[in-house]
């Protein structure tokens, strides 16, 4: 599978992980160091890379049926993190003393994406 969709979804969609999974680790960053540069560049990153990723995941497609089910697969994964995104900002918003149980459930969602992931390879 050589389409180009693929690979920019791809990208699209491992740059978004990244970026929600350092702005889980950040919440949760209590450390007597200052967190490392490159996680704090990652998650400063979310909202475009969100931004992005929905565009994507919102268009509609039209192809070979491996291609398409592949990319279907990518933007439902996509549409999860987002959700799981927004209900961490919630329950972080309304009760900041539930930001460890918030983190814990992003990071759970984003591992379970992960692991859906592997199977697109």
């Amino acid at each position: 599978m050589n389409d180009q969709r693929i690979a920019s979804f791809r990208r699209a969609f491992e740059a978004l992980v990244e970026s929600l999974d350092a702005t889980a680790r950040l919440s949760r960053w209590n450390g007597a160091e200052s967190a490392p540069e490159p996680l704090e560049q990652s998650a400063a990153k979310l909202s475009e890379r969100l931004s992005a990723a929905n565009r994507l995941a919102a268009e509609k497609f039209a192809g070979a049926t491996p291609g398409m089910t592949l990319l279907a697969g990518m933007s439902a994964a996509i549409r999860r993190l987002d959700e799981a995104y927004v209900q961490y900002r919630y329950r972080i918003d309304s009760k900041p003393a539930e930001l460890e149980e918030a983190a814990v459930a992003l990071d759970a969602e984003i591992g379970n994406v992960k692991a859906e992931a592997e199977s697109w390879v």
